[in-house]
């Protein structure tokens, strides 16, 4: 059993890194990082819906490594002085690969929470999809503010914003506008992939063999 399980996660594993290299060459990405996947972390997720959080949580930190790895080229970057415009390079450095990587896909161990509470498989991936994404969501936004923050004035008054950007850098303290800078701009990715992840939960849950729970 340990063997098909290692053998099954490496295969997810394999298909979410394949996911996200394809992802990459044909979906533009943020100009500061993130973008819309084709649902690259389902795979992560369905190992935790397979066989369980515990798992599903190693899972996640190895298919983090492995996101660290793909990202070498912008997690070298910024051990680089100038990265972030100040004299906290390491600290801020180490923060980033803590919160953008190791700890934001790490949870993608959440997608199996409801295995054992919700009966319906689509209605459970779908659920535990949504939660892991969230929480994913939630690691870039603390990530977006501590670190890039100092970005949300420019952003919001870019040519081409909508109107409303100016009016929020008026109306708001920087540390309110850091907040919506970071919720917004990795809105504009997770958002995204957190509805197209769920649908395609809810799809691939009507193939029974896939979704079958192995404790």
């Amino acid at each position: 059993m340990k063997t098909k399980r290692l053998t099954e996660s490496a295969m997810l594993l394999a298909l979410a890194i394949v996911l996200e290299l394809i992802s990459k060459a044909i979906i533009p990405e943020m100009p500061f990082g993130g973008q819309v996947t084709l649902v690259a972390m389902l795979p992560v997720v369905l190992i935790s819906y397979r066989y369980g959080v515990k798992w599903g949580f190693v899972s996640g930190f190895c298919y983090a490594l492995l996101e660290m790895a793909l990202g070498a080229k912008t997690v070298s970057a910024a051990f680089q002085p100038g990265y972030f415009g100040d004299g906290t390079m390491i600290f801020k450095a180490i923060l980033m690969c803590l919160l953008d990587y190791l700890l934001a896909y790490t949870m993608m161990g959440l997608g199996g929470i409801f295995r054992d509470k919700i009966k319906n498989p689509g209605t459970s991936l779908m659920c535990g999809s949504l939660v892991a994404l969230g929480a994913r969501y939630l690691s870039h936004i603390l990530s977006g503010y501590l670190l890039f923050s100092g970005w949300a004035e420019w952003f919001f008054t870019q040519d081409g914003f909508p109107a409303w950007g100016a009016k929020l850098v008026e109306s708001l303290s920087p540390t309110a506008l850091g907040w919506v800078y970071s919720i917004v701009y990795n809105g504009f990715y997770m958002i995204p992939e957190l509805i197209l992840t769920a649908i395609a939960a809810q799809l691939i849950a009507r193939i029974p063999k896939i979704v079958v729970k192995v404790d």
